[in-house]
């Protein structure tokens, strides 16, 4: 059996954290406990519902730990674009991980249709 570390959307993730934690170093100081903050949380929360959707026994239980983190990688992809519009980073910069994380969400949700296809085999 596959462990968490194989899987492609996890290892995605944690690479796009690592990231988003060097890309918020050039963030203004007065941004620590706000934008900084909340940034480095949902990218962090990304990795941890993955880990937590691939521990968790019934498939609709992992289903929703894979929801919620599709949602903190939307929230991380509009936190990017708030920040070039508030122009703590340049477009540039934070393009990469833009389509970082848009190509993860697409992962994201690849994985939660093999698990509802493995959820119905399961139950016919």
């Amino acid at each position: 059996m596959a462990s968490l570390e194989d899987l492609k959307i996890y290892k995605m993730a944690c690479d796009l954290e690592k990231f988003v934690y060097e890309l918020v170093i050039s963030f203004p100081k007065e941004e620590k406990y706000r934008q900084i903050d909340q940034m480095k949380r949902s990218s962090a929360s990304v990795c941890d519902n993955i880990a937590e959707g691939y521990g968790k026994f019934s498939f609709q239980s992992k289903i929703q730990s894979f929801y919620v983190a599709r949602g903190e990688a939307m929230e991380i992809k509009n936190q990017l674009e708030r920040s070039i519009n508030k122009k703590f980073v340049t477009k540039n910069k934070a393009e990469n991980l833009i389509k970082g994380y848009t190509e993860l969400i697409k992962g994201i949700n690849g994985y939660i249709n093999y698990l509802r296809k493995e959820k119905e085999n399961l139950v016919s």
